[in-house]
This record gives C-alpha cells, structure tokens and sequence, in this order.
C-alpha cells in the first residue's frame, strides 16, 4: 500500500531533498545538488518565486519506507496573465513501483483540478531557469548541475498514467577544438562598427552587478516569444542575482552594449560543475567549498547557460561578438569541451547560431501533458 505525506515540517523537507541521494546512489550519471541551496528553493521566506506561485510538496512511502516524491507546482503569473491554466509538477522521482509513481500523479492532478486548472505538465520547475524535463536518451553522460537526472524506467510511468510528450529538448556538446574563428571574427568587427557595439569584459563578480538587472529585463524580452516562458520579476531578480552569479567566473559573462551603454546581448557560461559536486557529494560543509572554487577556476570543461539578444538586434549576428569573446577567453584557459543546456527542439534560430562549431546531440529529454 502506497501512503502520500505532504511535506510540512523541516524533517520532512530534508526527506524530500534527500530522497534522490538514496535513489541515484549507484548511478555514476547522477550529479547531486547541494543540499543547502534545495532547502532554500523551497523556503518561501527565502525564495520570492512563493510570491506569484505555490508548491505542495509530496513523499510517497510504502512499508514506511520513502519510495517518492512530488512537487505540485502553480505559477499564478502564467495562469493568470498569460491565461495558461497549467499544473506544474518538478522534483518528480520514484522507485520502479508504477503504484508509486500513480499515487504521486493522482495528487498533482486532484490539485490541479481543485485550481481548476486545464492540464498538467511535468516536470518542469516554477520558471525558464528552473530545471526542465525527463532524460528520454543519453542516459550515461554525466549530468550537468543546471538539468535533472532519472532513470531510463521513468517513460513508461509517464506513459502508464496517460501522459504524452508536449514540449521535446536537446543538449549539445562539441569539443572547442571544433571552433574555428574564421566563422565570426572578422564578422563580429564588421557588426560592432555597423551598429556601434562593444563588449564587455569583466575579472571580478563586482563589475557584473551593474548589469545584473539589466539583463534580467533582457531575458525577459528576448525569450517571451518562446512556449511556456514566465517572465522573471523584479524581486526574483534580486534572489537569481544571489543564487547564480557567485557560480559564475566573471570572465565567462560576456555583455554587448550600443553606444549608449544600453544592453542588447549577454550570454552566460558556467564551469562544469558536476564531478566538483559528486566528490562532496551535497555538501558544503567542511570541505565542499573549497571543491567548488576549484571547478570554478579549473574546470576545462564549460556549459553555455544563457544567451539572449534583444529583439531589435536577432538575425543580425550579434552573436558573432559574443562567440569572438569566448573564443579568446577559452583559447587562454585552455577549454577542451563545451555543453549546452536543454534548448527546445523547435528553436531554429538558436540551433542555427551553433552549426559552424559541428556540434553533437548527446542527450534528449521531454515534458509530458495530461489534460485533467
């Protein structure tokens, strides 16, 4: 018998962060999370998200033994603004148990019905810079720290409770080696002069701040045409500014401005994270730090999180100054592969940007939708 507890105390909280650790245990592709920072996403004093979306939080046990857990998600911004009646569901994991992974279904869909909400999508987290989707292929690549690992068991559950893909992803990766500069840097001069454009570049986290809100509102902009974008507001920009950017070396941000210092691109890549992560396996404390500054400034391996371009300057190779940049930033440090983050299927344009640089599909994964 399967028994569905919601999370209401800090015990039960850290059951739930920690259920994965248990489930993953022997999986060499499973990259943890820090513990600390999942607590906080779920600390509503802590996390502004709670201000336009709530989370009920679920473990299944079964012979008083956790076996699941669920987060049912609604983002009252998108339902109420953009008119999406969506039941979001993240940090979905179970055991091969389809009597689990049904209990955990039924209660996100009871909630969704309860909010009188049209479907329900999954898994997914509270906005675009949340983690996205379930691993369809590419199970044995190491899984960066910015996406989700599961099981390759997980389809079929989906597919069990009447779940059907809705929205599909891939993750790139190709070595740099593969970048040949010829493909952007005389362009990227050209571009510069033509619209009067310069880059920017930074050594300290400091010199960044500046910006930060900037391009937040940047993000907003040249993402909003993209399906299930939910806008980042202004207190959440304060909270991502903490979150993200002390993970980022400074010399790995790259911003683009006109003439009057007025941001039209940024682009963000981060260190490779996740072998950092394994070794101290969730834990900050005693010694994790000094891991994680470690990866920061060593990793030759690095994953483009970001890129974005104000909708007055797309398709007119803006790119071509953000990959120069790069390009002299990594040559020096010696970079050997890069990563990118799940991007949808359907973006041409942003696959199109990549195509001189050979780049490989190494993973897939999906959202599933239910009608309720």
């Amino acid at each position: 018998m399967i028994t569905l507890k919601e999370v209401v105390s800090k015990k039960d909280l850290k059951a739930f962060v920690k259920f994965p650790f248990d489930l993953y245990k022997d999986t060499p592709s499973w990259t943890p999370p820090i513990i600390s920072q999942e607590l906080k996403t779920f600390d509503k004093n802590d996390n502004p998200v709670f201000k336009d979306a709530e989370a009920r939080l679920f473990l299944a046990y079964k012979s008083h033994k956790i076996v699941g857990r669920v987060a049912a998600i609604v983002n009252w911004l998108e339902v109420k603004n953009q008119d999406l009646r969506k039941m979001r569901f993240g940090w979905f994991d179970f055991i091969d148990d389809l009597e689990v992974s049904q209990a955990l279904f039924d209660k996100v869909e009871a909630i969704g019905s309860a909010h009188q909400l049209e479907f329900a999508e999954g898994p997914v987290g509270f906005s675009n810079l949340d983690k996205v989707g379930v691993i369809d292929e590419g199970f044995d690549a190491l899984t960066p720290m910015i996406t989700w690992y599961n099981h390759p068991y997980y389809k079929k559950h989906y597919e069990a409770a009447g779940y059907a893909f809705e929205k599909k992803y891939i993750e790139n990766r190709f070595p740099f080696k593969n970048v040949k500069p010829e493909f952007f840097m005389k362009a990227q001069e050209l571009i510069k002069r033509r619209y009067k454009l310069r880059a920017l570049k930074f050594s300290k986290t400091e010199e960044v701040m500046p910006y930060a809100d900037k391009m937040f509102d940047l993000f907003n902009q040249s993402y909003a045409s993209l399906s299930s974008f939910v806008e980042i507001t202004d207190i959440q920009k304060a909270y991502f500014k903490k979150k993200f950017i002390s993970f980022i070396n400074p010399e790995y941000i790259k911003f683009v401005v006109d003439e009057t210092d007025s941001l039209v691109a940024f682009a963000i890549v981060m260190p490779a994270y996740a072998k950092a992560l394994q070794k101290i396996n969730g834990r900050l404390f005693p010694f994790g730090f000094t891991q994680i500054l470690k990866a920061k400034k060593q990793s030759k391996d690095v994953i483009f999180y970001l890129i974005g371009v104000h909708p007055d300057y797309q398709n007119k190779g803006v790119h071509a100054v953000i990959f120069n940049e790069y390009y002299n930033t990594f040559k020096e440090k010696d970079i050997q592969m890069c990563y990118r983050t799940p991007e949808l299927e359907d973006n041409v344009a942003i696959h199109q940007i990549w195509k001189h640089f050979d780049p490989e599909i190494y993973r897939k994964r999906s959202t599933y939708k239910k009608n309720l």
